[in-house]
């Protein structure tokens, strides 16, 4: 409360400082708040797009290995999958979207070739081939999706993170240091016209006292009759 601060110039001082570094955070908070937000909605944009590229590879995915079944059976294509030797590798590494670090997934043998799948081409048919390709095709789909979701959560808290601070700059920390400023300049000035008024009334009452000195001394100087 503005009640609680001494009204001093140093203190006046030191909250005129306060504002000024408050006001300088404030306006470079807003700042990184509206990139945040504009970055989030280029990845908002591309979730968007991966999601939609995920439903339907999945849709896809599901037809070719429910064909696949009805063609060459579920011995057949649990073989085929049980010979897959080479498995799919993941890493992740991260980058810095500004201030917020966030995942950066990278996957390898995801995509093969015949061959690379393990149960060869004489242990293979066309439609197990196409089934092979759309899963493969799902899971770089779904590491992507992974990527962009989990970039796209850590910008959302970054986001609400920096509006709370900045609404409490400007709806708490701020107005409560204005009031504090006002406070000690009303107080300032109130002491100020009490020490004016002060200083008036000794020099009223020192020129009283000159005068009636003078008029002493005017008096004493009349010689007295004899």
């Amino acid at each position: 409360m503005a009640e609680d601060v001494k009204p001093t110039r140093k203190n006046l001082m030191a909250i005129e400082d306060r504002i000024q570094l408050s006001e300088r955070g404030h306006d470079t908070l807003e700042q990184k708040r509206d990139g945040l937000i504009m970055e989030f909605m280029d990845i908002l944009d591309q979730a968007q797009d991966v999601r939609s590229d995920l439903e339907e590879n999945y849709q896809t995915a599901q037809e070719k290995i429910n064909m696949a079944r009805a063609m060459e059976g579920d011995v057949a294509v649990r073989g085929a999958a049980a010979a897959l030797k080479e498995h799919p590798e993941i890493t992740t590494q991260s980058k810095n979207i500004m201030g917020v670090v966030v995942p950066q997934i990278e996957s390898s043998r995801v995509q093969k070739s015949l061959d690379q799948r393990g149960y060869g081409l004489l242990g293979s048919s066309a439609r197990i081939d196409e089934a092979a390709d759309a899963y493969e095709e799902l899971l770089e789909t779904i590491i992507l999706a992974a990527e962009v979701e989990t970039a796209m959560k850590k910008m959302l808290e970054e986001i609400e993170t920096t509006k709370r601070r900045v609404n409490a700059l400007e709806f708490k920390l701020l107005p409560e240091l204005y009031g504090n400023k006002e406070y000690i300049e009303q107080k300032l000035e109130e002491q100020e016209r009490e020490e004016i008024f002060r200083l008036k009334k000794i020099k009223n009452k020192k020129e009283e006292e000159e005068e009636e000195a003078e008029a002493a001394a005017e008096v004493e100087a009349v010689p007295a009759d004899d």
